[in-house]
């Protein structure tokens, strides 16, 4: 099957199979760890959307590693693990681009803002007159924020407290970078197409029951309730994986954070959705390794990602008609 994108006079031809296009490194792990994150592109096709996963790092410095408590246990509870696998997948078999995170989640949560932090794991002059807990970190009281600091169940992640100087490295050379290569490549889609859609991939562990007999959603659709994008790309989305036949939720638990934040504005062309796959669906029975069934994971999130950016063409020109497909 060939889909055919007719925009501003421009025919592009995007086949199943894709192409493996180019790659390029942005950022700094402190401590020799490489680079903060990976941009791949088509070499040949173009879709008016970025796929983003940025909690599916695994680059860990040595150093990072002796100071965390809990070893694997607590890489597989704070990573979206091999979710960079499924995305590159995903972009290879559409031709869409993907901005993939190679710094660990541990080492900062590319997801939060900058200042959610829980100054009281942090040693030395903080950068900011913020209190230890205040509206702005409002995650870091979870244990979640900026530099995770505990998880449920696990405890404290770290061994000693993070130095202030610590912190302005992992900022400058992995979340700074990271949002301003996305903010580049959002506008640079949007001003090619006139619209673009942010498809913020992520993984979540399988959801719990509420009552007795429920089938928990396994794949969850958030769009910061209506503020992130045009309620039909939402509403396409949901009606494109239910017929799929999966279990789709909106908006609950997870409705998307600081990256559909702070880098949508639907009135502006720039539309934003994140998606949280539950980890059965692509990792065994310890949510460490991809299983078989990834592939059929990829081929569903395909599906969604043609119909979306056909419909994000149509935002993008002006144009309600549906474009030709063969």
């Amino acid at each position: 099957m060939v889909i055919v994108w007719r925009q501003h006079l421009r025919v592009n031809a995007i086949t199943d199979k894709g192409d493996e296009g180019r790659a390029s490194g942005g950022g700094c792990i402190p401590g020799g760890g490489g680079p903060a994150f990976l941009f791949l592109e088509s070499a040949r096709n173009s879709l008016p959307v970025l796929i983003g996963a940025p909690h599916g790092g695994r680059r860990y410095p040595a150093a990072m590693r002796e100071t965390m408590r809990g070893g694997d246990a607590t890489r597989l509870r704070l990573e979206d693990r091999h979710i960079d696998t499924l995305v590159r997948e995903l972009a290879a078999a559409t031709g869409a681009a993907c901005l993939l995170a190679e710094a660990p989640r541990a080492m900062i949560d590319l997801n939060r803002a900058s200042d959610d932090i829980d100054w009281s794991m942090i040693s030395g002059k903080p950068r900011t007159s913020l209190p230890p807990h205040s509206l702005a970190n409002r995650r870091a009281r979870s244990g979640l924020g900026l530099i995770p600091r505990r998880l449920s169940g696990l405890g404290e992640i770290w061994k000693q407290p993070l130095s202030h100087a610590d912190l302005e490295r992992r900022i400058a050379g992995i979340h700074r970078p990271y949002h301003q290569k996305l903010s580049q490549e959002l506008m640079r889609l949007r001003d090619e197409w006139g619209a673009v859609l942010l498809l913020d991939v992520h993984s979540m562990p399988p959801l719990r029951k509420r009552y007795p007999g429920e089938e928990p959603a396994d794949i969850v659709v958030g769009d910061r309730f209506g503020a992130s994008c045009e309620a039909e790309l939402s509403a396409q989305a949901l009606s494109y994986l239910t017929e799929q036949g999966r279990r789709v939720a909106h908006n609950r638990p997870y409705s998307g954070g600081f990256i559909l934040d702070s880098h949508t504005a639907p009135g502006r062309g720039v539309h934003g959705i994140q998606i949280e796959i539950c980890r059965s669906l692509y990792l065994d029975a310890q949510f460490d390794q991809p299983t078989a069934r990834m592939g059929a994971v990829v081929k569903l999130l395909a599906g969604l990602v043609r119909a979306l950016a056909q419909r994000v063409a149509d935002l993008g020109s002006g144009q309600n008609l549906p474009l030709a497909a063969e």
